[in-house]
This record gives C-alpha cells, sequence and structure tokens, in this order.
C-alpha cells in the first residue's frame, strides 16, 4: 500500500498541488478564479517557460546551460536598441535576436564540446562573458523610446508598436505571449516524444557512450540542444522586451532559478522522472499559480521564495525517492 501510494504521488502529486492550490486561493480570493487573472497569469509565466523550456533542453542530453538568463538580458537589450537605435525594421530586430541567441548556443557547444570543459563551468564562464556584454553594450542604461545619451544627443527611434503587440496583444481574450507560448510547448513536445531526432537527444542524455557505439552523432545532437536552449532564451528577451516596452539591464538574472525550479518540479509530473517539457510547463504554472496568489494576499515578495524553494523540495523529494526506490 505504501509503495501504491509513493508511486500515485510520483505520476499526479504535481498536478493534485496545482488543483489543491487553485481551490485554496478560489476560495479564499474572489478574483482569483477570473478569466483576466488565469490570462494574467499564464502571461507571466511566458517569459520564464520559454527559459525552462532550453533548460529542459539542454537537461535531456545530460548538460545543464547556465547562460540562459544572461541571454536573455543581452536579447532584451539588443532588440531594443535596434529600433531605438538604429530604427530597424521588427523583422530584422527578430532575426539578429534570435542569431544572437543562436550564437551564445554554439559558443557554449564549442567549450564543452570542442574543448571538453563540464557544462556547468562553461556555462557559468558564458553567464559572465554575456552579461559582462550586453552592460557593456547598453552602457549600462535601461533602453527606451528617444532615450537621452550621455552627451545630450537623443536617440532617433522608439520601439515599435507592432513588436509591443507581442508581449502586450491578445488575440481573441488570449494573450499572444501565451498563444506562442503553448505552440512551443506543443511543438517540442511532439519533436522530442515522436521523432528520431528527439528520442537520439534522450538517448545522448542517458548513456552517451552507447549512443556513440549505436550511431548516433552525439556531439551533433549536443551541439543543437545547447543552439536550442540559446534560441529560446532569445524568445524569452525579445518577449521581456516587448512586454516591459524596453531594454532592461539584468533583465534575465532573476529568470534563471525561476526556470530550474519549473524544469525539476516538471520531473515529478505524471512520473517522468526526467526532463520534458509538458513537466516544466506544468511545473512553470505552479510557480505562477503561488506567486500570483501570494500576491494577491498580500504576502511580502521576499517571502515568496520561500514557498518556491519548499515546494522545490517537496517535489524533488519525491522524484528521487521513488526513483533510487526503482533502482533498488
Amino acid at each position: 500500500m505504501k509503495e501504491k501510494w509513493l508511486n500515485v504521488s510520483f505520476r499526479y502529486g504535481a498536478v493534485v498541488v496545482i488543483i489543491g492550490v487553485l481551490a485554496f486561493f478560489s476560495s479564499t480570493l474572489p478574483y482569483f478564479w477570473t478569466y483576466d487573472n488565469l490570462m494574467d497569469i499564464l502571461g507571466s509565466i511566458a517569459i520564464v517557460t520559454f527559459v525552462a523550456i532550453g533548460v529542459t533542453l539542454s537537461l535531456i542530453v545530460d548538460g545543464f546551460d547556465l547562460s540562459v538568463g544572461a541571454t536573455v538580458s543581452l536579447t532584451t537589450v539588443v532588440s531594443a536598441s535596434l529600433m531605438v537605435w538604429y530604427e530597424q525594421p521588427v523583422a530584422v530586430v527578430i532575426i539578429v535576436s534570435l542569431v544572437v541567441g543562436a550564437l551564445v548556443g554554439l559558443l557554449n557547444s564549442l567549450l564543452i564540446i570542442k574543448l571538453r570543459i563540464p557544462d556547468l563551468l562553461a556555462t557559468l564562464a558564458i553567464m559572465y562573458i554575456v552579461s559582462g556584454i550586453h552592460k557593456t553594450y547598453a552602457q549600462g542604461y535601461t533602453i527606451y523610446n528617444h532615450m537621452q545619451f550621455p552627451d545630450g544627443s537623443k536617440a532617433p527611434g522608439e520601439i515599435s508598436p507592432a513588436f509591443l503587440l507581442l508581449g502586450q496583444g491578445k488575440w481573441l481574450g488570449i494573450p499572444i505571449s501565451v498563444i506562442l507560448l503553448l505552440l512551443a510547448v506543443a511543438a517540442v513536445h511532439v519533436f522530442l516524444t515522436y521523432t528520431k531526432h528527439g528520442r537520439q537527444m534522450y538517448v545522448t542524455g542517458g548513456n552517451e557512450e552507447a549512443a556513440r557505439l549505436s550511431g548516433i552523432r552525439v556531439k551533433k545532437v549536443r551541439t543543437l540542444a545547447y543552439v536550442a536552449s540559446g534560441v529560446f532564451a532569445a524568445i524569452a528577451g525579445i518577449l521581456y522586451a516587448s512586454r516591459v516596452g524596453s531594454g532592461q539591464i539584468d533583465a534575465g538574472s532573476p529568470l534563471l532559478m525561476e526556470a530550474v525550479a519549473a524544469v525539476f518540479v516538471g520531473f515529478s509530473v505524471f512520473g517522468a522522472g526526467k526532463p520534458n517539457v509538458i513537466g516544466t510547463f506544468i511545473g512553470a504554472v505552479l510557480i505562477g499559480v503561488l506567486v500570483n496568489g501570494l500576491t494577491m494576499m498580500n504576502v511580502q515578495y521576499f517571502a515568496h521564495d520561500i514557498v518556491k524553494g519548499v515546494v522545490l523540495v517537496l517535489a524533488l523529494a519525491v522524484t528521487f525517492y521513488v526513483l533510487n526506490r526503482r533502482r533498488t
């Protein structure tokens, strides 16, 4: 009976917790269970979930990308500066930002695969480098419409209204960022579950040597995983700039830990026991619901991290306890 309850909690614990949290906040907060508030929750987690998808992909190949937060910061200021400083069209802004994210991922893979630097150390170094680059590029300033430069001149451009629609606009009452998120989650889930290349990523992460001997091009798979991680972080940076209407330095710094928490909570969703994009999305929803509810209850913001940490500990405790029981 104990084993049965452990397996049930392992498979459905995160979902049950979300339902319980929703029920608690709905009964205590009259405006919590409203369409607008639920859309606000999904809109608030869209950016961090894109970052978490990138972290998920790196974890699947037995890596860990610590540079995603810095990549968000870099692409946020790059996208804003292209419009405010150089008056570039939205299409150019998006393409350049995505290329920047891909280049960061490519640099990570170069250090990890070619130079054989451990993932954590390589991406930590890139995190510091990219963080310094984006601050130097922005000269330590937030980039906003017609901003004033130190020499007294003003920037000629402004954030395009079409660009702002990505983070602030709605379609049929649903935030466009939420629609993009749901499409991304569905696409990545299909890729990882039903395509050869997705399964190769899991095989590579499970046993790299066995994957190599079976004919999988392990280096290529790991490279593509880190490039994809950088691209998803770049999408998050684009959405961040669009949502706030400016390019803020260090915008992505707090997103790394939020994304990592969502990914590891997702380990326990439906008994996966491994990185998976559906679990990551559900983990992000759980954290978003908690933050939203606590904010509406006027709980001080600095106490939110305590709640997030407790949820993460509980999810990891159940996940790894059950996994270790299965192995033994």
